[in-house]
């Protein structure tokens, strides 16, 4: 089962490795039997379907993800295997999406307007004059 991360990029199910494992989950007496848990990994640095620009970015930002190139995606929420495996492709095609999708532009940085500098100075007046009141009267006769 090929990953279709977007139009431009599909990663062909040649390049995918999966693994199963009994899963903690819900199952029942049937859980001690099947193995519904899936893991699911892409080795990221050999794969023949992204250009080095792409790997590159790729590298960069799933970097604590990745271990030795590879990234791995596991899922155990559901009880049956093949939607354990639906569950654990979409999760490593948005893993992979967002860690090519472009940057959003910058903060422009902008300054405090007239009447928020004004409400500000007000709240810290206020807060100096509930504090005052606070205070143990100086009884000085």
């Amino acid at each position: 089962m090929d990953l279709e991360v977007s139009r431009e990029l599909t990663v062909p199910a040649s390049e995918l490795g999966w693994r199963f494992s009994r899963s903690s989950g819900p199952g029942g007496q049937h859980v001690n039997t099947s193995d519904s848990r899936v893991e699911l990994f892409w080795n990221v640095a050999a794969s023949t379907v992204l250009s080095e620009e792409q790997r590159g970015l790729l590298v960069a930002r799933l970097g604590r993800r990745l271990i030795a190139g590879v990234i791995t995606v596991s899922a155990s929420e559901e009880r049956s295997q093949l939607r354990n495996r639906e569950i654990a492709l979409a999760k490593l095609g948005e893993i992979v999406a967002a860690g090519l999708a472009p940057d959003s532009p910058g903060r422009r940085p902008t300054k405090p307007t007239r009447g928020s500098k004004r409400r500000h100075q007000a709240a810290k007046v206020q807060r100096s004059a509930t504090k005052q009141l606070r205070r143990r009267p100086s009884g000085g006769d």
